[in-house]
């Protein structure tokens, strides 16, 4: 995790949302101090530490922190997460954006949680994709994390993944793309290649490269070309998978499940904030 990066999130997005000043904040009040309770409003998997750890630093060097709750760790409805004391215009006026950014993380740790459940006792691991929100893939990959999944690329620059648009440019030849791909790639970068048939696994294999992704395809046909690759090459299923398959495509022998679900398509874990005035009390 980048916390210079996250800062400087923390500042665009505090940026965008409070503009000029916060007019109906500062309005209200003067030099009052403020105390502010994050409470879980259901059950899920925390994250959103470093949100708290970090947003309030960029306000005023007074306001106290305490987070009760780990990344990962399981939320009960009325569990009180976080508990921050300092200048209320300054808690009122960062509410809105610190709520979304935990309520999303902990939304997608929460879910990736649960499919990792689907899956306990096999050797599938649950992981994501690059189906992420512009700005807050960092973020939405270490959520994925803090439920238990595990991270595919990050970046077009991470690792070489031939799909079905690569591959119609070539002919339709598998092995002309991955041929043309390692011919101008170093020793240090693996190469990924997506199939929709048999016989495209089969010649994915013929190339020996490093993870065969298995594309829209059944629990069934996934576990029948398990079977034709070798243990030297790691094999994937993607594709609109969805929670109540998530059991049979691990038993179908594949090592990564990866669910664009996990990001694109979150439901935000219910987290509100409830803000009140310390009765007699301001700050420097």
């Amino acid at each position: 995790m980048n916390r210079l990066l996250v800062k400087e999130q923390l500042k665009t997005f505090f940026c965008e949302d409070i503009g000029h000043g916060d007019v109906t904040a500062e309005a209200m009040f003067d030099a009052e101090t403020g105390i502010a309770l994050f409470r879980a409003k259901e059950a899920g998997i925390f994250c959103g530490e470093i949100i708290l750890q970090t947003a309030y630093e960029l306000f005023h060097p007074t306001i106290e922190v305490k987070v009760h709750k780990k990344d990962g760790e399981e939320l009960r409805t009325g569990d009180v997460l976080a508990e921050v004391q300092g200048p209320i215009v300054d808690l009122l006026s960062s509410e809105r954006v610190i709520l979304n950014l935990i309520q999303r993380l902990s939304g997608i740790a929460t879910q990736t949680y649960t499919a990792v459940q689907e899956v306990k006792g096999s050797s599938a691991r649950i992981c994501d994709t690059r189906k992420t929100t512009p700005g807050l893939r960092m973020l939405e990959k270490y959520a994925v994390k803090c439920g238990g999944g595990f991270n595919h690329r990050f970046g077009l620059n991470d690792a070489v993944l031939i799909k079905d648009n690569h591959i119609a440019q070539c002919g339709g030849s598998i092995s002309l793309a991955i041929q043309k791909v390692r011919s101008n790639i170093g020793h240090m970068v693996k190469v990924e290649v997506e199939v929709e048939s048999r016989d495209q696994v089969l010649e994915a294999i013929v190339e020996e490269v490093d993870v065969i992704m298995f594309d829209n395809c059944s629990p069934v046909e996934a576990a029948e070309w398990k079977k034709l690759v070798p243990p030297s090459i790691i094999v994937e299923v993607s594709g609109g998978i969805r929670h109540e398959l998530l059991h049979a495509y691990a038993e179908s022998g594949v090592d990564y499940i990866s669910m664009g679900a996990l990001t694109h398509s979150v439901k935000a874990l219910d987290i509100s904030l409830d803000v009140s005035v310390k009765e007699g009390v301001t700050h420097a």
